[in-house]
């Protein structure tokens, strides 16, 4: 066995050399505090058995302060802003009211459990014990849905299965892809909310527009839309390319006092909390009243000024609307007070060559200078450019928002001055 070499008088020992780590991983942030985080599923479940719960109104992106403003307007309570709506307070005839009388919510979901989750299998014993028999019927279909995003649970799938088993254990109800009822469920930051989609169908749809033509704006836009103007009924509004009359139909709506939700069913009244006398005295106690005022729509299409009627006709607003077929050059201010001109011209991303289009804001914009002396005007479209092609006195642009798959941003002047005489 050959011994262990010894140094040189002369030479210098070496230093032992440290051994290799891999730095330390750098400390994982806190995840970020939800509105839902502080409540735990056993609190959520004695709240809704006390009658109140947390109710989630759905927004457009980019529109939740206007849709808070709506919430406060009517009074729900403790409205508050958060990512992608507004949270109010209440029970469930919150929940009815806010389907039938917000103009500008997408959606309205009931949540009735947010607890904090690691693992599937804890997601499975959490969604077991949920009182589902207060909320749904045994005999009432129903599908899951579900989204995970920064958690340790990451399948979405896998989620929304465990969550259709535990109810289909529990309560015995059926499951159909197909189901109009359907729960929510988002796993955020390893914290899983569980929702009711109470409204079903998209609010923006009312049971009135059949017709529509190319790129129609959704009503729950147009209303938020007007409501960033400033309208609250009580001015005539005039669409000039109006298209199948949203603007107009959702303007004569709310000045008449008609509730956006009268005319539809909801997914709510297939839930176990379902009242239908106090149902039916909610809708009844929602008061309207015909205006004196005008709505007027233009449109140099034929088809569109005859889907504009048919659909002010099934909205019940078709005394006090007015649709007549003209082009920009043709428009004139109608008899009667000032009010709001509020137009979504084609953009060119969509509906046209954007460079044909500055001849077309140019026009609009000479027209309602020389002839809409009083009037506001707003202008919805996507390109800045295209808005200061109108040579009209806008302010500050509020958004953007998404409309379409596009980001579109509200141009909006004050009442236009009176053309100065040339004498």
């Amino acid at each position: 066995m050959r011994s262990p070499r010894r140094p040189r008088a002369d030479e210098t020992p070496r230093k032992p050399q440290p051994v290799a780590t891999r730095p330390a991983p750098p400390p994982r942030k806190p995840a970020p505090k939800q509105h839902v985080a502080a409540v735990s599923g056993r609190e959520t479940d004695d709240r809704i058995a006390d009658g109140a719960f947390e109710i989630f109104l759905v927004a457009a992106p980019g529109f939740e302060p206007v849709l808070l403003a709506e919430a406060q307007a009517n009074g729900f309570k403790q409205p508050v802003l958060v990512k992608g709506g507004v949270t109010i307070q209440g029970g469930w005839p919150e929940v009815w009211r806010a389907n039938l009388m917000l103009r500008g919510a997408s959606s309205v979901f009931a949540r009735i459990g947010a607890f904090p989750v690691f693992h599937l299998a804890q997601l499975d014993k959490r969604a077991h014990k949920l009182p589902w028999g207060k909320f749904l019927r045994k005999d009432v279909p129903f599908r899951v849905e579900a989204s995970c995003k920064h958690s340790k649970i990451y399948h979405s799938g896998a989620a929304a299965e465990r969550i259709q088993t535990a109810i289909v254990e529990t309560l015995g109800a059926p499951v159909s892809p197909e189901a109009d009822l359907c729960i929510k469920v988002r796993i955020e930051d390893d914290l899983c909310t569980i929702s009711i989609d109470t409204s079903g169908e998209s609010l923006h749809k009312r049971g009135h527009k059949e017709a529509v033509n190319k790129a129609p704006m959704r009503e729950t836009l147009a209303a938020l839309f007007l409501r960033q103007c400033g309208y609250d009924g009580s001015e005539p509004v005039l669409d000039p390319m109006c298209g199948s009359g949203t603007f107009v139909i959702e303007a004569a709506e709310i000045a008449a006092k008609l509730a956006p939700g009268r005319s539809r069913s909801f997914a709510f009244e297939q839930l176990a909390s379902f009242d239908a006398a106090a149902w039916q005295k909610m809708r009844k106690t929602s008061t309207s009243q015909m205006p004196a005022l005008r709505f007027y729509g233009c449109d140099r299409d034929a088809g569109a000024i005859t889907m504009s009627r048919a659909n002010a006709e099934r909205a019940g607003v078709a005394e006090i609307t007015s649709f007549r077929q003209a082009a920009i050059g043709g428009l004139t201010a109608p008899g009667g007070p000032p009010g709001l001109v509020i137009v979504n011209p084609p953009y060119g991303t969509r509906l046209g060559d954007k460079k044909r289009l500055y001849q077309l804001y140019g026009a609009l914009g000479q027209t309602l200078r020389s002839r809409f002396a009083g009037w506001r005007v707003a202008v919805i479209t996507t390109d800045a450019a295209l808005a200061k092609a109108c040579h009209l006195p806008f302010g500050t642009p509020s958004g953007p928002v998404s409309h379409g798959g596009q980001r579109v941003s509200l141009f909006l002047t004050d009442p236009l001055p009176p053309v100065a005489s040339s004498y």
